[in-house]
């Protein structure tokens, strides 16, 4: 229970500010989620459009202090990467070749030789 005028004041303002980050943050949860649906189906001209909302409501957000700017940034390059993974078609993938021996680990090899040549000069 607050004693002065000023605290029951902060304790208003609190309330208003609680409600005000709170309904910042389901709206970006929720342009999160359309977002997310659009690049899982597909629909690449949609999710181009869902990612500048989603991006600026990440902006803003920070701007306002709801949530840190560096968690905005995070989130939208998150976001950008999986539309440009989706974007993008699936390469096939490429055969590796098998590397010979000596090829493998030439530094071993080398340190092999090294060794052997010291002990020759040492008979």
């Amino acid at each position: 229970m607050p004693n002065t005028k000023s605290a029951e004041k902060r304790v208003r303002s609190n309330a208003a500010k609680a409600a005000r980050n709170k309904s910042i943050k389901s709206r970006l949860k929720t342009l999160e989620k359309k977002y997310l649906v659009l690049v899982t189906e597909g629909k690449l001209d949609e999710a181009k459009v869902a990612y500048r909302d989603v991006a600026s409501a990440f902006d803003k957000a920070a701007k306002v202090g709801v949530i840190k700017k560096e968690k905005a940034s995070r989130k939208r390059s998150r976001l950008q990467i999986r539309l440009n993974a989706s974007a993008t078609p699936a390469t096939p993938a490429t055969p590796a070749t098998p590397a010979t021996p000596t090829s493998a680990k030439p530094a071993k090899a080398a340190k092999a030789a090294k060794a052997a040549k010291a002990a020759k000069a040492a008979k």
